[in-house]
């Protein structure tokens, strides 16, 4: 069951309010290098990524903004640190909402002036704080980092914004510890409506930080906390994007595409079914079918029975394979090097069929 959190409209947009939780990344390109980074929006916005946020470090990061904006199709999120100046800055040149962290932007005054233009440009603001932010003060008060602490300063900052009249907000606690973060959320959520951005932050590489986030927010997002998601991976965002999708997908979350399943093989597997298994995950992105699961055993023997609940599969042994829906065999005797084309077949006959 989600939980009920407010509405917030970001670009053309809405989060919160049991709209479906979003998919974010962060481009690792510089802003000041608006092909570059235009690009790199494109190919994740081509994998699916939802909401797009990008570091605005300097003057000519904000206004590259301005044309980035033009040539996209997701809404902008402006990362802002230390100056509130570039908070502004980014408003004024199209972001859909700004990340800051208020208690490392100046003073009240500097933080009055960033609502401000946010008030009057109806730009949300997405308080963010993480493990490695924490005030000295709850440092002390919790004898170091916790999760209690995180949620103390995360809220603090929401009263600070919302005790200058504005409550167009979201709010990030992350920690790279999964268990601390996972525990912060379920305290966040008991004690706020606005919706919440999840994440681990500082995941690791794409096998650590894969495992991290799909363990830490799959407890999050099974207890119905979080509006919308990223996992923080070092290496290409689109990775991250693959990775969110799957952990929706797989927490019934997210309906859409082909699944893929596949044996873990054995000793009686008789071809190269690693290879073949990580082929057809590459080949069904190509198609654009939803809810349809398509299976690659090793075992013609045991392959269509273990998986009878398959709208596809494949299964091979001894340099042949067969081809079956549902459990039952369709074709056999298909030489292993064709097994990958006749599934293809079968999967762009579904697609036409779709289509009609």
């Amino acid at each position: 069951m989600r939980k009920n959190t407010r509405t917030i409209r970001i670009g053309d947009r809405l989060i919160g309010g049991g709209n479906p939780i979003l998919i974010q990344s962060m481009t690792n390109t510089k802003t000041e290098d608006i092909k570059g980074t235009i690009e790199q929006i494109q190919r994740l916005t081509a994998a699916g990524c939802e909401i797009i946020r990008c570091t605005v470090p300097t003057m000519e990061a904000a206004e590259a903004l301005t044309e980035i904006k033009k040539q996209i199709a997701i809404p902008l999120v402006a990362d802002i640190h230390f100056d509130y100046r570039m908070a502004i800055a980014a408003m004024e040149h199209g972001a859909d909402k700004i990340r800051i962290n208020p208690g490392n932007i100046g003073g009240k005054d500097r933080v009055k002036a960033v609502v401000d233009v946010a008030k009057e440009r109806e730009i949300p603001i997405r308080v963010g704080v993480n493990s490695g932010s924490l005030e000295k003060e709850l440092l002390e008060k919790y004898g170091g980092v916790t999760a209690e602490g995180l949620v103390e300063s995360a809220l603090d900052k929401v009263h600070m914004i919302e005790d200058l009249g504005y409550e167009q907000l979201v709010i990030s606690i992350k920690s790279s510890d999964v268990l601390m973060c996972a525990r912060a959320h379920e305290l966040i959520a008991e004690k706020t409506d606005y919706p919440l951005h999840v994440g681990i932050t500082e995941a690791g590489t794409l096998y650590s930080g894969n495992i991290k986030s799909a363990v830490g927010l799959g407890i999050i997002l099974y207890q119905g906390i979080g509006d919308t998601i990223r996992v923080s991976l070092t290496g290409d965002p689109v990775e991250e994007i693959k990775s969110a999708h799957r952990i929706l997908k797989t927490l019934g979350l997210y309906k859409g595409g082909i699944d893929v399943v596949s044996c873990p093989t054995c000793g009686r597997t008789q071809i190269d079914l690693i290879r073949l298994a990580n082929q057809v995950e590459t080949m069904v992105e190509e198609f654009p079918l939803d809810d349809i699961k398509v299976a690659v055993m090793g075992c013609v023997v045991n392959g269509p029975g273990e998986a009878k609940e398959a709208d596809l599969g494949i299964a091979g042994g001894k340099g042949v394979g067969i081809l079956f829906r549902k459990g039952v065999v369709v074709k056999k005797g298909i030489p292993e090097s064709e097994l990958l084309q006749a599934l293809r077949k079968e999967l762009e006959k579904l697609a036409e069929d779709r289509v009609r």
